[in-house]
C-alpha cells in the first residue's frame, strides 16, 4: 500500500502565511469600505427604531445609525411612532449611505438617501426626530426643525412636558435598555409608503 506524500514543513508554513495574509487583506478591505466618506448602496431590510436601520449590501448586513439626528426612544412618548415613520420612508427601499463615523455600539453612523431624499433631514422635517445638538454639522437642519416645531408636526404636537430631548432622557434613564437596540415587540416593519416629494438631500457640511 502506497504511503501518502509528506509535505515539507516549510511548504506548510508558506501556505499558512498565504492564508493569514488573505484573511488580513479581506479584513482591511472591509474596514476601508466602511471608512469615513465611503458611499455604500444596498436595500434597507430592517428598521430598529426612529434613527437606526439595517442596510443589506452585497450580502452583508450593515447596522446604520442616522447621523446628526436623534429620535425619541421607545420609552418616550412618540418613540414607537418615530420607528413607524422611518419604516414608512425607508423599509424595503434601495438606499445609499455616506459613512460619517462609527458609534460605541459598533454601528455605522451615516447620512442615508433614498433616491434624492435625505432621510436624516426628512425625519426632522416630519417632526419624528430632533437635530442631535452634539453631533449636527449642517446648519440647515436647525431651520428644518424650527419649521416642524412651528407647524406642530410629529412629536411637536405633544404637550411640552412630554418633549424631552432623547439625549437628556437617556441621561435620566441610564439603566433603561430600550435605547440600546433591544427588540421591539412589533418587529414586523410596515409596508413602505411614498416619500414626501421635493426634499432633496442636503449638501455635506
Amino acid at each position: 500500500m502506497a504511503r501518502g506524500r509528506r509535505v515539507h514543513p516549510l511548504r506548510l508554513l508558506w501556505l499558512a502565511s498565504c492564508v493569514l495574509l488573505l484573511l488580513v487583506s479581506v479584513a482591511f478591505a472591509a474596514g476601508q469600505e466602511l471608512s469615513e466618506g465611503a458611499a455604500i448602496s444596498g436595500r434597507i431590510v430592517a428598521v430598529k427604531d426612529g434613527d437606526s436601520l439595517v442596510l443589506l449590501s452585497e450580502g452583508r448586513e450593515i447596522e446604520v445609525r442616522l447621523a446628526e439626528v436623534d429620535a425619541p426612544e421607545f420609552g418616550q412618548p412618540y418613540g414607537r411612532r418615530a420607528k413607524e415613520v422611518l419604516s414608512g420612508f425607508a423599509f424595503g427601499r434601495e438606499a445609499k449611505i455616506e459613512v460619517v463615523d462609527h458609534d460605541r455600539y459598533g454601528r455605522t453612523v451615516a447620512r442615508v438617501s433614498v433616491g434624492d431624499v435625505d432621510l436624516n433631514r426628512e425625519m426632522v422635517r416630519a417632526g419624528a426626530a430632533w437635530v442631535y445638538r452634539d453631533y449636527a454639522h449642517r446648519i440647515e437642519l436647525y431651520d428644518v426643525e424650527s419649521e416642524a416645531r412651528r407647524a406642530r408636526l410629529g412629536l411637536w404636537a405633544l404637550p411640552e412636558a412630554e418633549r424631552d430631548p432623547p439625549w437628556q432622557w437617556r441621561r435620566q434613564h441610564p439603566r433603561d435598555k430600550a435605547h440600546l437596540g433591544m427588540p421591539d415587540p412589533t418587529s414586523q416593519s410596515p409596508p413602505a409608503t411614498p416619500l414626501a416629494p421635493g426634499h432633496e438631500a442636503g449638501a455635506p457640511p
